[in-house]
C-alpha cells in the first residue's frame, strides 16, 4: 500500500478535507453525550424546561454540525478514493502498454484485466473506507475513553476488561483467513480466464461438440471461487453477532454496576446514560476497525498484485542515448542473428543472415516451426536478438528509440486484428491524419474497396468487436488496407495472404509491387505461388537459412524449397 500512496498526490487537499471534516464530526459527536447528561441532570430531574429547551436547541444545532461535516468528509473521500482509482488504472494501464510479448506471458493477459479492473477497485474502496474510519474510529475510541473516565473512572474499569476481550474475538475470528482474500483473487484471475478462452474459442468449442465439457469447466472456477467467497463471508457473518454479545454484555454490565452506584448516591443518572454513550462509540469504534479489518487483507491482496505489475519493467527499453536514423531508405540486415524464446532448449533462429533491399521483395518460406514469424517479429523489436544484430537504415534496432524505428513500418500480422468502430477508423488507425482519397485508395490496393462499396454504409459501416461481421479474408484486408495508408518505409506482412482466394492473392501482390516500388517488402508466406515472383527468397528450416536466391535459382539450388514446391504444385506447374 505503501507504494500506492503517490497515486493520492493529486488529491491532497481533499484528503486534508476529509481529515478536517472527519474531526469535527467525531467532536460533535462525542460532546452530545455530555449534553444529554446535562438535560438529564439539570433539566428533567430539576423541572428547568427553558435549561432543557435552550440545550435542547443546542445539541440540535451540534448535530446539524456534525451531518453537514459527515456529508462533506464522505464527499470529499469519494471524489478522492474515485479519483486515485482513476489515476492508478490508468497508469497501470500506461505501464502495460509497454510490456513486451515476454511480459504479457509471464502475468497473463486474463490477470491483467483483472488487476486493472477488480483488483483497483478493491484498492480503490478500501482507500474510500481508510479516509473515513480509520480517522474517525480512533478519534472516536480514544476521545470515548478519555469522556468515559471523566464522567466516572470507576465505572471505566469495564472498558479495561470488554476491549481487550472484544479485540482477541475479532482477531480469532478473522485471523485465521486473512490468507484467504489472495486465493479469492487468484480463483477470479483464474475464472476470468476460463470465461475469456470459452468466448473468443466458441467456434472451435462448437465444432468439437464440446459445450459441455466448457460448461463443466466453468462451473468448477466458479465453484472454486464461490466456496472461498462463503468461506469469507461465513467469518463476517461470524463476527457481528460475536461484536453484539459483546456490546450488550457491556452495556447490561454498566447498567448493573452504574444502578449500585446511583444507588449508593455516587452517579448520577445522567452521567450514567452518558457513560453508556461513550461506551457504545469506543465499541462502535472498534467494530469499525474490525470492518476496516475484514477489508484491508483483500485491499492489501490487490495492492500487491497491482504493485506486482508495476514492478515489473519490459525487458525492452530504449537506449539511454538513442537517436533516430537519418536514412529513410528502409533497408533491413540481418546480421548473424541467433534468438532462443525464454525457457527454451533450442534457437528459434540460428546465424540467419540476409539483406532485404529497397524496391524489392523479399519472401520468406519454409515448414511449420521454421521460425519465419520470429524472424519478421524481430525487425520491430517484440523481441531482441540473444547475438548477432537486426539493422535498419544502417543502425542496430537496439540503438533506435522504438518510436522512430516502428515508424518506419507498416506490419501486418499473421492474425489480423480490427477494432471496434467504424471502417474508416480502423483504416486511419495506420495514419490517423489521412485523407479520404488516401484512404480510398489504400483499400483499392488492398482489395477491399468492392466489399466495403457493398456494406450498407461504405467506410462508415461498423465492425463489431474483433471483426466477427466479417469473413477472414476481408479482415485481412483491411489490416492491409491500414498499413498501406500509412505509406512506410518498410512492409512486413506475416502470412498475411494465406486467408485470401488465388486470384485475390494475385490482385493484390500486383498492386503493391505497384505500391511499394520504392519501399522495402518482407513477407512471409506458406503458399509458393504467393513467393514466386519475389526478388529474393529466403528458405528457413528448423531455424538456419538453407537458401537465398530467385524462384528458379532455388529450385536448382535448395533441396528443401524443392520439397515446398513439389508439395504444393505439379509437375507441369513447376515446368
Amino acid at each position: 500500500m505503501m507504494k500506492l500512496k503517490r497515486f493520492l498526490r493529486p488529491y491532497r487537499t481533499f484528503v486534508f478535507m476529509v481529515l478536517v471534516l472527519t474531526f469535527v464530526q467525531s467532536l460533535a459527536t462525542l460532546y452530545l453525550p455530555n449534553l444529554m447528561s446535562d438535560i438529564v441532570d439539570k433539566g428533567i430531574i430539576k423541572g428547568d424546561v427553558s435549561y432543557i429547551i435552550r440545550i435542547g436547541f443546542f445539541m440540535l444545532g451540534i448535530t446539524i454540525l456534525g451531518g453537514i461535516a459527515s456529508v462533506w468528509a464522505s464527499y470529499f473521500a469519494a471524489k478522492s478514493s474515485a479519483g486515485f482509482g482513476q489515476v492508478l488504472r490508468s497508469r497501470l494501464f500506461s505501464h502495460v502498454e509497454k510490456f513486451t510479448l515476454a511480459e504479457f506471458d509471464q502475468l497473463g493477459t486474463s490477470s491483467l484485466i483483472v488487476r486493472t479492473t477488480n483488483d483497483v477497485m478493491q484498492v480503490q474502496q478500501l482507500v474510500n473506507m481508510m479516509l473515513r474510519m480509520m480517522v474517525m474510529a480512533p478519534l472516536t475510541a480514544i476521545g470515548g475513553i478519555i469522556m468515559a473516565v471523566y464522567t466516572d473512572a470507576k465505572l471505566s474499569l469495564i472498558i479495561v476488561v470488554v476491549i481487550p476481550v472484544l479485540s482477541l474475538a475479532i482477531y480469532g475470528i478473522l485471523g485465521p483467513g486473512m490468507g484467504l482474500f489472495r486465493t479469492m483473487q487468484k480463483k477470479v484471475d483464474h475464472l476470468n480466464r476460463v470465461l475469456r478462452e470459452n468466448l473468443t474459442g466458441t467456434r472451435v468449442i462448437r465444432s468439437f461438440n464440446r459445450e459441455a465439457f466448457e460448461i463443466q469447466r466453468f462451473d468448477q472456477a466458479n465453484r472454486d471461487l464461490t466456496d472461498v467467497s462463503i468461506r469469507v463471508y461465513k467469518m463476517m457473518a461470524a463476527m457481528m453477532p460475536v461484536v453484539m454479545l459483546i456490546m450488550n454484555i457491556s452495556t447490561l454490565a454498566i447498567v448493573w454496576f452504574g444502578g449500585i452506584r446511583i444507588n449508593d448516591g455516587t452517579l448520577q443518572v445522567g452521567n450514567l446514560m452518558a457513560f453508556i454513550q461513550y461506551v457504545m462509540q469506543i465499541m462502535f469504534a472498534v467494530m469499525m476497525v474490525s470492518m476496516m479489518a475484514f477489508m484491508i487483507p483483500r485491499g492489501q491482496a490487490s495492492a500487491l498484485r497491482i504493485n506486482e505489475a508495476l514492478a515489473m519493467h519490459p525487458e525492452i527499453v530504449d537506449p539511454v542515448q538513442s537517436q533516430a536514423s537519418v536514412d529513410h531508405s528502409g533497408q533491413v540486415e540481418f546480421r548473424d542473428v541467433t534468438f532462443r524464446y525464454p525457457g527454451a532448449e533450442e534457437p528459434a533462429l540460428s546465424h540467419v543472415s540476409f539483406i532485404a533491399q529497397p524496391g524489392q521483395i523479399t519472401a520468406i518460406i519454409g515448414g511449420t516451426g521454421s521460425g519465419k514469424s520470429t524472424l519478421i517479429n524481430l525487425i520491430p523489436r517484440f523481441h531482441d536478438v540473444d547475438s548477432g544484430s537486426v539493422v535498419v537504415d544502417g543502425m542496430d534496432v537496439r540503438e533506435m528509440p522504438q518510436e522512430s524505428l516502428r515508424a518506419k513500418l507498416g506490419y501486418v500480422p499473421q492474425r489480423a486484428v480490427l477494432f471496434t468502430g467504424k471502417i474508416l477508423d480502423n483504416i486511419k488507425y495506420g495514419k490517423e491524419e489521412a485523407t479520404e482519397v488516401e484512404i480510398l485508395h489504400a483499400a483499392e490496393v488492398a482489395q477491399a474497396a468492392e466489399f466495403i462499396a457493398a456494406m450498407p454504409d461504405g467506410f462508415h459501416s461498423v465492425i463489431s468487436q474483433g471483426g466477427a461481421n466479417i469473413s477472414g479474408g476481408q479482415k485481412q484486408r483491411l489490416a492491409i488496407a491500414r498499413a498501406l495508408v500509412r505509406k512506410p518505409e518498410i512492409y512486413l506482412f506475416d502470412d498475411t495472404f494465406s486467408a485470401l482466394d488465388y486470384k485475390t492473392d494475385a490482385q493484390l501482390r500486383l498492386a503493391l509491387r505497384q505500391e511499394a516500388e520504392a519501399a522495402t517488402v518482407i513477407l512471409v508466406a506458406q503458399r509458393v505461388s504467393t513467393v514466386i515472383e519475389a526478388d529474393q527468397i529466403i528458405v528457413l528450416d528448423e531455424g538456419r537459412v538453407v537458401g537465398v536466391g530467385t524462384h528458379k535459382s532455388l529450385l536448382q539450388t535448395c533441396a528443401v524449397y524443392q520439397e515446398i514446391v513439389s508439395s504444393q504444385l505439379s509437375p507441369e506447374e513447376i515446368a
